[in-house]
C-alpha cells in the first residue's frame, strides 16, 4: 500500500512540476506592443501572435472597436494584459494556453452592500375570492425575478430592490394585472393583494391589455364607477397628510369645503354630508376628529391610520347595488392584514402628535396576524393645552382551515376641546366670552366572516356595532360677568349591523352578489341652544327623542360578459326605515365596450336614496312641543354617468367623464330658500318639507402618469353647476356651485447615501377653484342681534374670489438594514390663498368685520420603521 501511495505522489507531483514549468515558461515570453491608435481587437490578435495563448470572450460583452494607446516594451504577459484590459470593466482568467476574459464583478462600497426587500402577496379570483395556484408574477423592470403562487394563492418576491416596484401577475385563462407603485424599505416588507379576473375570450382572439390596479375599484360589482384609493397615496401626495378624505381632494369632480381646518369635501357639487363612510363592509360614523364640529361633514384629520389602511374604493356617483343611503359619495375603507410571517413596528412622532403602531404573525403556520395602530395628539401631550385627540384602529386576521376566515376588527376615537373665556379687555365678539367644553367618541367594530361553499360561491357575512357620541356645553358670559349656560348638547346614537352576501360565479359570463343589511338603531338625543348668542337669551329645546329603529336594506347585483368587448352590469336596491313607514325601490345600471385597444366607453344609471340625521327628525315644534320632522321621506337622485377612457401607453391614462344628477324630495323649509342642500351648521331647528330640488351636472377630466422610474404626476379638471330649489320654489347656485376646479400634482423620488439606498422625496400640489356661493349680510338685523344674521331673501346670490393654493410635502428616508428612518416637511395651503373670507360682529366696535378663514398649516415628522 505504501509503495502505491508513494508511486501516486511522484506521478500528482511530476504533472504539477510540468504544468508549472510550461506557465512559467508562457509567463516568461515578453510582450512589446508601441501603438498610438489600437483597437482592442488588434492587441489581442498581437497576444495570440507573439504568445502561444488564445484569448476566448463573449463579443457581446466587449467593445472590440475600442481604439486606445499602448506602449509596452518587452513585458509579461500578465503586465501586457493589465494594460490591455485598463478601463474596460474586463477581467481575465489563464487556464492552460487559453485566455478568457471576462466583465469585472462591481465590488461594494466598504462593507456596505445594496439593500433589498420582499414583496408578499396573494393572488385570488376576483368573482369567487378563491387563490389561484401557480400564477406566474414577475418584477416588470425585471421580468426575470419573480415568482409562482403556492396552491393557497400566496407568493413572495425576495431580493427587490428598495424603493418603488411593479409587478405583473398573469395566469392561464385570466386577464394580466399590473400592480404599480409598491413601497419597499429596508425595515418593512411589501403586502399586496392581486384580483384575476377570468377572460371571457376564445383561443386565437386578441389579446386583451392588462388592468392596472389604479384604473379601476377593486369591488368586483362596480363595472364603471369608482376608483382605488391607494395607502401609497395617501402617504405620498402633497396635500393629503395621510387622510383619505383629504386625498380625494385631487381627484377630478371632488373640492374640499372647508379649508385647512377640516377635510369636508363637495362630490360635484353635492353636500359632504351626503358621504357614506364604510368600513370592513358597514357604514359607520364619520371617522374623522371633531366631525360635523368644524363644518358639517368633515372634521380635522381622519381617525383611520394610513399604518392600518388597506386599498380602499371610491366612488363618486351611480353606485353598485350595495351601496345605499348615499347621495354624493362612498368610501369603502378596508383595514389591511398584519404580516403573518415577520414582525415590524413603526414609531412616528411629529407637531400633529404621537403614532406608534405593530403588526406580525400570531401562527405563521397557520398565517394568522394581527395589527394595531395608536395615536395621540401632540397638543394632548401640553396638560393646558385645549384641543386634545387620540385613536385606536386593530385587525386580527384567522384563517382556519375547514371554517373559512375569521377577523375581528375595530377603530375608536376620542376628542376633547376645552376652550375657556378669553379676559374682558380682549372681547371682541361673543365668542371670545365664551366657556366651551366639547366632548365626542366614536367607535367601530366587529366580526367578519368568510366561507367559502364551493369553488364557485362563497359567503360574507359581518356582525359590528357602532357607537357616535356628542356632548358640549357652553356657558357665555355677559356684560356684567353674569354666567349664562347657553348650549347644552347630547347626541348618543348605537348601531347594531350585520351584513351578509352571497357571492356566486356562474362561469366567465356571469356573476351575482345578492345580499342583506340589517341595521338597528339606538338613540338618545337632546339640543338645548340659544336662539341668540349676541344678546345672551335663555336656551330652547331645539330637538329631542330617543327610541329604537330598524332599518332594512337588500340588494342584488349580476355582472354579465356579453362580450370579450361588453360587460353589462345590472342591480336592484331595496331598503326600508320604520322609524316613518320610508321605503325605497333603486335601480342601477352599468355597461362598458373595449371598443378599440387601450380605449373604452362607459355608461352608469343609479336611483340613490338617503336618510336624514336622527336629530333632524326629532326637531321640536314649537306650536306642539313635539317632533315635527319625523313625516320626512328619503331625498333621492338620479344619477347618470359617462365615461371616455384612454391608456395612452403604458404608463399615462386619460379619462373625460361628463354626468348629470337630479336631485328631489329634498327637505326643505316652506315659503323660505332653505334647503338641507346648503345645511352647514351641526344641529337644525327648523320645519321641513319634501318639496325641494336640486342638480349637479359637468365634465370631469383626469390625465394620470403613473409613478414610473420614480416620477408621477395627475391633473385633473372639472368644469361644473350646482343648482337648488328651495321652499320658495326658486332656483339658485348651491353652497359649493364654484364653477370649476384644476388640480395639478407632482412628485419625484431620487436615490441617495452612498450606496444609493436612502431615498430623497419631493412631493407638490397646485389646486386652483371657484369660491363657494354665500348669502349676503343683514347688516341692520346683524347690528340689532349683535351676532351675524343673512339677508335669505338673496340666498347664495354671491360668490367668493377664485383661489390658488400649494400643498407641499419634501421627505427623506434613510434605509438601513432592519430598519429605516423617514424625515418629513408637509405644508398645507403654503402661501398661495387668495379668495374665501369670513365675516363677524364685532362687539366692541358694533361694526361688521372681514377675516381670513385659511391660513397655513405645517406638520414636521420624524418615524422609524424596525
Amino acid at each position: 500500500m505504501n509503495v502505491k501511495k508513494l508511486a501516486v505522489n511522484i506521478f500528482t507531483i511530476t504533472i504539477l512540476l510540468l504544468f508549472f514549468s510550461v506557465q512559467t515558461r508562457a509567463q516568461e515570453k515578453r510582450i512589446t506592443i508601441q501603438k498610438k491608435s489600437i483597437s482592442l481587437k488588434e492587441a489581442f490578435n498581437e497576444i495570440e501572435r507573439q504568445t502561444d495563448y488564445s484569448i476566448a470572450y463573449k463579443k457581446s460583452e466587449v467593445d472590440e472597436n475600442r481604439k486606445f494607446s499602448i506602449s509596452v516594451v518587452g513585458v509579461r504577459l500578465d503586465k501586457a494584459l493589465d494594460a490591455i484590459l485598463k478601463d474596460t470593466g474586463l477581467t481575465y482568467k489563464i487556464n492552460g494556453y487559453h485566455i478568457i476574459l471576462t466583465p469585472q464583478k462591481k465590488k461594494p462600497e466598504g462593507n456596505k452592500t445594496t439593500l433589498t426587500q420582499t414583496i408578499r402577496g396573494s393572488v385570488y379570483d376576483v368573482s369567487t375570492g378563491l387563490p389561484i395556484a401557480f400564477a406566474n408574477i414577475a418584477l416588470m423592470d425585471n421580468p426575470g425575478v419573480g415568482a409562482i403562487s403556492d396552491s393557497l394563492g400566496h407568493f413572495a418576491i425576495h431580493g427587490v430592490p428598495l424603493g418603488y416596484a411593479n409587478i405583473k401577475a398573469s395566469f392561464v385563462g385570466y386577464q394580466p394585472y399590473i400592480y404599480r407603485g409598491i413601497l419597499l424599505t429596508s425595515a418593512r416588507e411589501a403586502s399586496v393583494k392581486i384580483p384575476l379576473k377570468e377572460s371571457a375570450q376564445s383561443v386565437g382572439e386578441v389579446v386583451v391589455r392588462p388592468q392596472v390596479n389604479k384604473e379601476h375599484a377593486m369591488n368586483p360589482m362596480a363595472l364603471a364607477e369608482g376608483r382605488m384609493l391607494s395607502v401609497e397615496e395617501a402617504n405620498r401626495y402633497a396635500g393629503a397628510f395621510n387622510d383619505p378624505a383629504r386625498l380625494v381632494t385631487s381627484f377630478a369632480g371632488v373640492s374640499g369645503t372647508g379649508g385647512i381646518s377640516s377635510n369636508a369635501l363637495s362630490i360635484r357639487g353635492n353636500a359632504p354630508q351626503y358621504t357614506q363612510w364604510r368600513l370592513e363592509g358597514v357604514e359607520i360614523p364619520n371617522p374623522t376628529h371633531f366631525a360635523d364640529m368644524i363644518s358639517l361633514g368633515g372634521g380635522v384629520y381622519s381617525a383611520l391610520s394610513s399604518q392600518v389602511m388597506g386599498n380602499s374604493d371610491f366612488f363618486n356617483g351611480a353606485f353598485p347595488a350595495e351601496y345605499g343611503n348615499a347621495l354624493s359619495g362612498v368610501f369603502d375603507m378596508q383595514m389591511r392584514n398584519g404580516n403573518s410571517q415577520k414582525h415590524e413596528n413603526t414609531f412616528q412622532v411629529s407637531l400633529m402628535g404621537i403614532d406608534m403602531a405593530s403588526e406580525g404573525p400570531l401562527s405563521k403556520a397557520h398565517n394568522s396576524s394581527y395589527i394595531f395602530n395608536y395615536r395621540y395628539s401632540a397638543t394632548g401631550l401640553v396638560a393646558a393645552a385645549n384641543l386634545k385627540y387620540q385613536d385606536l384602529s386593530f385587525k386580527l386576521n384567522l384563517p382556519t382551515k375547514k371554517a373559512g376566515v375569521f377577523s375581528i376588527w375595530g377603530l375608536g376615537l376620542i376628542d376633547r376641546n376645552n376652550v375657556g373665556a378669553l379676559d374682558q379687555k380682549d372681547w371682541e365678539t361673543y365668542a371670545d366670552r365664551q366657556n366651551v367644553d366639547t366632548r365626542l367618541g366614536k367607535g367601530s367594530g366587529g366580526i367578519t366572516h368568510k366561507y367559502s361553499i364551493n369553488d364557485k360561491t362563497y359567503i360574507k357575512t359581518v356582525l359590528a356595532g357602532t357607537y357616535s357620541g356628542i356632548m358640549q356645553n357652553v356657558g357665555q358670559v355677559d356684560s356684567l360677568a353674569a354666567h349664562r349656560q347657553v348650549v347644552d348638547i347630547t347626541n348618543k346614537n348605537w348601531n347594531i349591523v350585520l351584513n351578509s352576501y352571497i357571492n356566486r360565479k356562474f362561469g366567465a359570463h356571469h356573476v351575482n352578489r345578492t345580499g342583506v343589511t340589517v341595521t338597528g338603531m339606538i338613540y338618545d338625543l337632546n339640543y338645548n341652544v340659544t336662539p341668540n348668542y349676541g344678546l345672551d337669551l335663555p336656551m330652547e329645546n331645539v330637538a329631542k327623542g330617543s327610541g329604537k329603529n330598524l332599518q332594512v336594506m337588500a340588494y342584488t347585483q349580476s355582472v354579465f360578459t356579453v362580450s370579450p368587448k361588453l360587460s353589462v352590469s345590472a342591480g336592484l336596491n331595496a331598503w326600508y326605515f320604520n322609524l316613518n313607514k320610508n321605503r325605497s325601490v333603486e335601480p342601477r345600471l352599468s355597461m362598458k365596450w373595449n371598443f378599440a385597444f387601450g380605449q373604452s366607453l362607459s355608461a352608469a344609471y343609479g336611483l340613490d336614496s338617503r336618510r336624514e340625521r336622527l336629530d333632524f327628525y326629532y326637531v321640536v315644534d314649537t306650536t306642539t312641543n313635539l317632533p315635527g320632522n319625523t313625516h320626512l321621506k328619503l331625498a333621492k337622485a338620479h344619477h347618470f354617468n359617462l365615461a371616455y377612457n384612454w391608456h395612452i401607453s403604458d404608463v399615462l391614462h386619460l379619462k373625460v367623464e361628463p354626468y348629470f344628477q337630479y336631485l328631489y324630495d329634498v327637505p326643505v323649509q316652506a315659503h323660505t330658500s332653505f334647503s338641507v342642500l346648503n345645511l352647514d351648521s351641526y344641529y337644525l331647528d327648523k320645519m321641513l318639507v319634501n318639496s325641494g330640488k336640486g342638480k349637479n351636472y359637468g365634465v370631469d377630466i383626469t390625465l394620470e402618469h403613473y409613478l414610473d422610474k420614480g416620477a408621477y404626476y395627475l391633473l385633473t379638471g372639472s368644469l361644473f353647476r350646482s343648482k337648488y330649489k328651495g321652499g320658495d320654489g326658486v332656483w339658485r347656485s348651491t353652497r359649493y356651485d364654484r364653477g370649476y376646479s384644476f388640480n395639478g400634482v407632482w412628485g419625484k423620488e431620487w436615490s441617495a447615501g452612498r450606496m444609493k439606498n436612502d431615498r430623497f422625496g419631493l412631493n407638490l400640489r397646485l389646486t386652483c377653484q371657484g369660491g363657494e356661493h354665500y348669502t349676503p349680510i343683514d347688516k341692520e338685523r346683524s347690528k340689532a342681534s349683535h351676532e351675524i344674521k343673512l339677508d335669505d331673501s338673496k340666498a347664495f346670490s354671491k360668490q367668493y374670489n377664485p383661489f390658488v393654493s400649494g400643498d407641499l410635502t419634501v421627505s427623506y428616508r434613510i434605509n438601513r438594514k432592519k430598519v429605516s428612518h423617514e424625515f418629513a416637511l408637509k405644508g398645507l395651503n403654503v402661501g398661495l390663498y387668495t379668495g374665501q373670507s369670513g365675516y363677524f360682529y364685532n362687539e366692541s366696535t358694533h361694526v361688521i368685520e372681514k377675516g381670513d378663514v385659511m391660513g397655513t398649516l405645517w406638520d414636521i415628522s420624524y418615524k422609524i420603521h424596525f
